[in-house]
């Protein structure tokens, strides 16, 4: 077997791990790049392979940096099938079709205002794009060993992180190669933990908080905090949030302080159509989450859905100056109708925006946990006056305490263990932690790099 990294190499984003074996080619991950401007210039660049010489992918989740290059491969030629667990599938009915919307959104918006050097500005991949992608996903199911070709097969096991989500070994009978995907928090109140994985010849782990340890403090005490300050003031708590996964994190932790009365029952509005139908899918998909089927028709009935653009302006006369929160997507402020919400409750310092995920650095979410003091939406400059908060217990990502732990249930060390999806300090710092603490042999590969294995 041959590995080609094709992205999340020195980056969070832009998942893409090329596998070559007997003449037959497997990509694993087919991410976009997201953040910073050097990065996202990628997804334009022609790939360093032919899509029309694939023979399958294997998505390991839904997210967009793992699933959102789809499209493009597919409108390039490529045919073959796309496999992935049925929460996974579900998802990318949602995201991809989204991701698709945003971009010619973004593209249309260009135009309009003229802040694009390209005449016209394409989106990447439209709708229709992302329509005929989903028609080559084939579900599969966690646990069992799935065909590839006559010498490769591949198995599924939860990964914990967001419904749906997955590592992926894949086999030839006498090498096992095992791709963690993003690694879920051991325990986490509302998705299960990651499957202990106890033997496999290479291992491709993300090391996204391979620096960090999530903040111990209690989410329910911190949003206590801040949602009653910022109602004592008579603002809103705009929350930009990943539409799956945080969204509805959030949501049960707001439940939670509300049903034991914690905070006041002021009213909570869930503004992203994404975010709205993840929330649904939390009730399909019982076996990955850890919330009874009472518990979760309450969370989810607990808030006020805004599919329409039309219901999302009417949050401003429905609030009417009384306190409220506002959770929208996207989670790094990069788009989406967060925007609009910043535009309106940025400038007012009774409000508070809530940071409540990791951002990525050249993102809008980032330079407000930087402390800008102005940031631009749509072309134009807004002073940031409202509160910012950075909320740290609520990632999805296991920290670099929880992945030793995973680690351990291993037994005996891969023969080599490659570093992707971090920022470079992360996977430096998370290198030395598993070399000290295991004695496994470490690799931080760098984008193209090949690997026999």
């Amino acid at each position: 077997m041959k590995l080609t990294f094709l992205g999340a190499t020195g980056t969070v984003t832009g998942s893409k791990y090329l596998l070559e074996d007997g003449g037959k080619r497997f990509l694993i991950d087919c991410g976009l790049f997201q953040g910073l401007k050097e990065l996202r210039l990628r997804n334009w660049e022609k790939l360093p392979i032919d899509p029309a010489s694939l023979d399958a992918v294997i998505l390991t989740h839904a997210h967009i940096d793992h699933s959102g290059y789809l499209p493009l491969i597919c409108r390039n030629g490529f045919k073959g099938p796309v496999y992935c667990s049925s929460g996974t599938a579900d998802l990318c009915n949602i995201l991809l079709p989204d991701s698709a919307y945003l971009q010619e959104e973004d593209a249309e918006r260009a135009n309009r205002y003229g802040y694009s050097k390209h005449s016209p500005a394409l989106p990447l991949y439209t709708q229709e794009d992302a329509k005929a992608a989903l028609q080559q996903i084939k579900p599969v199911s966690f646990g069992d060993e799935h065909r590839l070709s006559d010498m490769l097969s591949f198995r599924l096991t939860h990964a914990g992180h967001i419904l749906g989500a997955a590592c992926v070994t894949i086999n030839d009978g006498m090498t096992s190669l095992t791709f963690s995907g993003d690694l879920g928090r051991l325990h986490d109140p509302v998705m299960i933990a990651p499957a202990q994985i106890q033997e496999t010849d290479f291992l491709l782990l993300e090391s996204t908080y391979g620096d960090r340890l999530h903040d111990k403090a209690d989410p329910l005490d911190q949003l206590e905090e801040i949602i009653i300050r910022t109602a004592a003031r008579g603002g809103t708590v705009v929350v930009p949030a990943f539409a799956v996964g945080r969204a509805q994190s959030l949501m049960y932790y707001i439940y939670m302080l509300k049903s034991t009365g914690r905070i006041p029952d002021i009213p909570v509005y869930l503004d992203s159509p994404m975010a709205i139908s993840a929330t649904r899918l939390l009730q399909k998909h019982h076996a990955e989450h850890r919330l009874s089927k009472d518990l979760c028709g309450a969370v989810c009935s607990s808030v006020f859905y805004t599919q329409t653009v039309d219901q999302s302006k009417e949050i401003y006369g429905k609030n009417n100056g009384l306190p409220s929160i506002i959770i929208s997507a996207s989670g790094m402020a990069t788009g989406g109708r967060v925007l609009h919400h910043l535009k309106h409750f940025i400038g007012d310092p009774r409000n508070t925006v809530l940071l409540a995920g990791f951002q990525a650095a050249g993102t809008r979410g980032a330079k407000l946990a930087a402390g800008e003091k102005d940031i631009k939406i749509h072309g134009d400059s807004h002073p940031v006056r409202a509160e910012i908060c950075k909320l740290d217990t609520m990632s999805a990502h296991a920290d670099y305490e929880e992945i030793l732990e995973w680690l351990r249930h291993f037994r005996q060390a891969p023969r080599k263990t490659f570093l992707t999806h971090g920022e470079p300090e992360a996977a430096l710092s998370l290198k030395a932690k598993i070399e000290e603490k295991l004695g496994w042999t470490v690799v931080i590969p760098e984008y193209g790099q090949k690997e026999e294995l």
